[in-house]
C-alpha cells in the first residue's frame, strides 16, 4: 500500500516495507549511490531515497530521475545518519512513470521570483512556497467547515449566476447566451434581454449574503462558502477578479452576537492551522515574514478591542501621525487608517461597529440616532480590515426606506422585502474574503500568490 511522505516521516519506523510516489525534487550522484529527495505534496520536507549501485537498472534509472520526474520507489525504511532526518528509504524497485528534460524543464534547484512563477502556474504548486501556501489554505478550509458544523450551522451552497447587486458597487460580470456578433435589440436600440438566457440581466455573483439571509429564516444558523466574482479593474496586490467569501448568517441575532462569533472564528482557524500546519506556517515566519507566528499569537491570545466608528475618528483624529487619506466623520476608513488603529494604537485586532449609513450597505440596520447603521469591521495588524459584518434591518418600513433613499429597484427585491413581511427577526451576519485571511495568515505579499488559479485584469491563464 502506497504511503504519504508526511505520514512516513511522522510514524514510519525503521525495517518497514513502504512504497511511495511523487515527484524528484534533488539527485546527488556518489560513487557507490545516489540520494534522491521525494515529494508527494502533503509535507514540506522531501523523503531522502537511497538508490545503490545493485538495484536493477541502476544507470538506466538515474539517467531518468531529473528534477521533476515523477517516480514510485518500494523499499525499507532505514534511520538516516544525516543531521535532520530520522529515517530514510533504501530502495529496492524504482519506477518512472514520466521523465522532465533539465534542460527545459523551469523548476531547478534555485530560488525563484514570485511573478515569474505566476507565469508558469501550473507547475508552481510543486515550489516549497506554494505547497506550503496550498496546505495551508487547506487547513483553512477544513477549520472554517469544521467550526460551523461543530456549532450547528447549515452549509448553503448560494448561487453563482444571479439578478441582484448585494453590495450595490456595479461591478459584475455579465452573463449572457446573447450573440455578442450580433445583439438583439428594441425598437428603442437598447438590448434585446427577453431574447436571452433568462430573460433578464444576469451576473455572476458579488455575494451569497441575500440567499443567506433566506436560509437563515430557515434553518436559523447558516453558513455560505464558496466563489464570488468583482469585476473591479484593480491591478494590485490585494484584489482578485475571482475570489472565495465565507459568509455565515444568524436568525436571532444582533450585533453583539455577530462580533462575538467572528472573533471566535478567526481565534478557532488561527489556532487550528498553528496546530496542523507547523513546519508550514514555521517556513513562512523564516522565508516569508518573520512576523508571521507572532501576529498569529496575537489574534489567538488577545481579546478584540471593540469601539465605535465615532470614537475611531476621534482617536485618528489625535494621532500624532501624517495619514494621506483625511480624516473627519462621515468619510470611510483607509488601509492606512485601519492599520495604525490595529497596529500602532491597541496593538491586536480591532472590531468598528456603527459606521455612518451614507458609507455602509442598504441592509444594514439603521440605529436609533438614524445617522449609523449596525455595521462592525475588524481590523488586523498588517492589513486592516479582514471581516466585514451587521445586524440586518429585519423591520419592513425602514428598509423600504433604505432602498428607495439609495435609489435601489424595490421591485427587483421582492422576495428580499417579503422576508420582513412573513416571520421577520433579528438577524446578523458577516463575510470573510478566504484569499485575505490565507495572504494574512501566510505574509504573503500578493494575493495572486495564495490561490492557485489566480484571474485578474488581462489575467485568465491556466
Amino acid at each position: 500500500m502506497t504511503r504519504r511522505i508526511a505520514d512516513l516521516l511522522k510514524n514510519g519506523q525503521p525495517d518497514e516495507s513502504v512504497k511511495v510516489q511523487g515527484w524528484v525534487r534533488t539527485k546527488r550522484e556518489l560513487k557507490e549511490f545516489t540520494f534522491v529527495e521525494v515529494n508527494d505534496g502533503s509535507s514540506l520536507a522531501n523523503l531522502q531515497v537511497v538508490l545503490n549501485q545493485d538495484l536493477p537498472d541502476y544507470a538506466i534509472i538515474l539517467k531518468q530521475l531529473n528534477t521533476g520526474a515523477s517516480l514510485e520507489v518500494e523499499g525499507v525504511l532505514v534511520s538516516s545518519p544525516a543531521k535532520g532526518q530520522r529515517i530514510e528509504l533504501k530502495a529496492s524497485a524504482v519506477k518512472v512513470y514520466g521523465e522532465a528534460d533539465p534542460e527545459t524543464y523551469p523548476l531547478q534547484k534555485k530560488r525563484h521570483s514570485f511573478e515569474f512563477l505566476r507565469e508558469i502556474g501550473h507547475l508552481r504548486s510543486r515550489t516549497n512556497s506554494f505547497g506550503a501556501v496550498f496546505r495551508v489554505r487547506n487547513a483553512c478550509a477544513t477549520a472554517i467547515h469544521q467550526f460551523f458544523q461543530e456549532r450547528g450551522f447549515i452549509w448553503v451552497h448560494s448561487p453563482i449566476i444571479t439578478a441582484s447587486d448585494c453590495e450595490g458597487a456595479g461591478e459584475m460580470f455579465a452573463v449572457t447566451s446573447l450573440n455578442l456578433k450580433d445583439v438583439p435589440r428594441t425598437e428603442k436600440q437598447e438590448i434585446d434581454y427577453s431574447k436571452d438566457f433568462f430573460g433578464r440581466p444576469a451576473y455572476l455573483t458579488v455575494s451569497g449574503q441575500l440567499e443567506a439571509e433566506v436560509m437563515a429564516m430557515a434553518f436559523s444558523n447558516v453558513y455560505t462558502f464558496g466563489p464570488t466574482f468583482r469585476a473591479e479593474n484593480s491591478n494590485t496586490s490585494r484584489h482578485l477578479a475571482e475570489f472565495w467569501m465565507v459568509e455565515p448568517e444568524m436568525a436571532f441575532c444582533d450585533l453583539e452576537g455577530d462580533m462575538d462569533l467572528a472573533e471566535e472564528f478567526l481565534k478557532y482557524i488561527f489556532k487550528y492551522v498553528l496546530d496542523n500546519c507547523p513546519e508550514d506556517m514555521e517556513f513562512f515566519n523564516q522565508r516569508i515574514d518573520n512576523s508571521v507566528l507572532a501576529t498569529a499569537e496575537n489574534i489567538i491570545n488577545n481579546q478584540f478591542e471593540r469601539l465605535t466608528y465615532t470614537d475611531a475618528i476621534a482617536l485618528l483624529e489625535k494621532a500624532d501621525k501624517q495619514f494621506e487619506y483625511p480624516v473627519s466623520w462621515g468619510l470611510d476608513l483607509q488601509s492606512e487608517h485601519e492599520r495604525y488603529l490595529a497596529e500602532e494604537l491597541f496593538k491586536k485586532p480591532v472590531i468598528v461597529t456603527d459606521y455612518p449609513a451614507k458609507i455602509k450597505a442598504f441592509y444594514m440596520r439603521l440605529n436609533d440616532d438614524e445617522k449609523t447603521v449596525r455595521a462592525m469591521d475588524i481590523l488586523a495588524p498588517k492589513i486592516g480590515e479582514i471581516i466585514g459584518g451587521s445586524q440586518r434591518e429585519e423591520r419592513l418600513e425602514m428598509l423600504q426606506q433604505r432602498i428607495e433613499s439609495m435609489g435601489i429597484n424595490a421591485t427587483d427585491l421582492w422576495w428580499y422585502l417579503d422576508l420582513r413581511r412573513f416571520g421577520t427577526v433579528p438577524h446578523a451576519g458577516f463575510g470573510l474574503g478566504f484569499e485575505r485571511l490565507v495572504q494574512f495568515m501566510t505574509g504573503m505579499g500578493n494575493i495572486r500568490d495564495v490561490i492557485p488559479f489566480p484571474r485578474a485584469p488581462l489575467s485568465v491563464e491556466f
